[in-house]
């Protein structure tokens, strides 16, 4: 089993750059395929990006692309979202989410594949 936590969130104006940081315990994240999913207020959860077991293959929700990074440093066993040219859009608790399964590209977006999930972290843009 393993436990995540996520940091880094908070107020940042419209333009600006956040890096939240979901750190590991108990097993690796380099074991497992692990993402980050958000929740506006009054909206569903949504994925965000994501990262596969073992390897640097990344996806990502298309309207983000090229704004939002994910990374995983395993010497820190901490997984990394880089959000850029943040817009009031933005604004939602963002969760980190994991699973020791293999998942396929189609799958990564679907957060019921995901066993284990942080308490999330809020990242309100706003000026």
């Amino acid at each position: 089993q393993v436990q995540l936590l996520e940091s880094g969130g908070g107020l940042v104006q419209p333009g600006g750059s956040l890096r939240l940081s979901c750190t590991a315990s108990g097993r690796a994240v380099n074991d497992h395929t692990m993402a980050w999913f958000r929740q506006a207020p009054g909206k569903d959860r949504e994925f965000v990006a994501a990262i596969k077991r073992g390897s640097h293959m990344t996806s990502y929700k298309n309207s983000l692309k090229g704004r939002f990074t994910i990374s995983r440093d395993n010497a820190k066993n901490t997984l990394y979202l880089q959000m850029n040219s943040l817009n009031s859009d933005d604004t939602a608790v963002y969760y980190c989410a994991a699973t020791s399964s293999g998942l396929i590209t189609s799958s990564l977006a679907q957060e019921r594949f995901y066993d284990f999930w942080g308490q999330g972290t809020q990242v309100s843009v706003s000026s």
